[in-house]
């Protein structure tokens, strides 16, 4: 087996600016949608811990997933975009992930 590649390091941030918990986000090649699927999961779940997600040391591959699959996200501090970064979204959109057909 080959070395897995770093896609990207996806970190939950709390207030001030905390950094609470950081993941490295990895695998054989190019990035598929199954990250795009994680990335999405762990922004849900920082949403309901009351944090935000921030994605640093993004790779290019991975950042046209993200924007195909039109997540907002923040990468490396930087809204991608004109999306707002997770945490600080909008009611439409929170509803929206509430639906239960999400």
């Amino acid at each position: 087996m080959g070395e897995a590649d770093q896609w990207c390091r996806i970190r939950f941030v709390g207030p001030n600016a905390c950094v609470r918990r950081e993941w490295i986000l990895e695998g054989p090649g190019r990035p598929d949608l199954g990250a795009v699927e994680m990335i999405a999961r762990l922004a849900l779940l920082a949403q309901r811990m009351g944090v935000t997600i921030s994605v640093v040391d993004v790779s290019g591959e991975l950042v046209d997933l993200l924007r195909l699959a039109a997540l907002p996200i923040e990468v490396e501090g930087q809204p991608e975009g004109r999306e707002q970064p997770l945490g600080v979204q909008g009611g439409e959109e929170e509803a929206h992930l509430d639906d239960p057909g999400a």
